[in-house]
């Protein structure tokens, strides 16, 4: 093993991977930005126009995703083990369909009024996706060790405060909502928010198994 990352590391590799990941990233971010200005918006064509915007952002991250998939079909020398790029790209387009899932069923549920632990949850999963792009930026300089133990740390902390504002937000809406139909519709965008914030973390996951191969 030990050979082979020797001799991976003497052989010129194609960085079109990691211009592809940042961009990723960063359509990524917007996606999370356009889910903010979604949590406060207050009228129907505003909120329509949202989920328009994050619809697209979603087809431009399955076009990124498409690009790293044909790179890695057509690079004979990769800069990163094959299979972590291609788990890298699908983790990263997981979050953005978790995205899109939620942010649609504001206007297919019709959902006018955003409660606060939504936002709350929203907030989180923005600041978790912020660190994540620092991260995935990093992966050209692998040396910088620390830095990217930091934001996997903090990654991993703010699924767990998804985890806990989304267990009081269904409490909450068991024991206060009377409406059965919008408790349904509710704990869907609820369910999609936190599961956003956990494919999060799996990216981290396998930005840290990269980082452990080339430490």
């Amino acid at each position: 093993m030990k050979l082979d990352l020797m001799i991976s590391k003497l052989l010129p590799h194609d960085h079109t991977f990691y211009t592809l990941f940042e961009d990723a990233s960063n359509n990524l971010l917007r996606a999370a930005e356009a889910l903010k200005q979604l949590s406060y918006a207050k009228s129907v064509s505003e909120r329509e126009s949202i989920v328009s915007r994050i619809r697209d952002l979603e087809h431009e991250g399955d076009s990124i995703t498409h690009k790293i998939f044909s790179e890695l079909n057509s690079t004979f020398v990769t800069p990163l083990d094959r299979e972590d790029i291609h788990l890298l790209a699908s983790a990263i387009d997981d979050i953005m369909d978790h995205i899109d899932g939620s942010a649609t069923r504001f206007t297919l549920y019709k959902i006018n009024e955003c409660p606060p632990t939504m936002v709350q949850l929203i907030d989180v999963l923005y600041l978790s996706i912020t660190e994540l792009g620092r991260a995935i930026g990093l992966i050209r300089h692998m040396h910088q060790t620390e830095e990217l133990q930091r934001l996997f740390k903090k990654i991993n902390e703010y699924e767990n405060q998804a985890d806990s504002i989304f267990e009081v937000a269904i409490a909450d809406l068991f024991e206060n909502e009377k409406d059965p139909i919008k408790v349904i519709k509710l704990k869907e965008v609820f369910v999609g928010l936190e599961t956003a914030t956990d494919k999060c973390e799996d990216v981290a996951n396998v930005l840290e198994g990269i980082l452990i191969k080339h430490a």
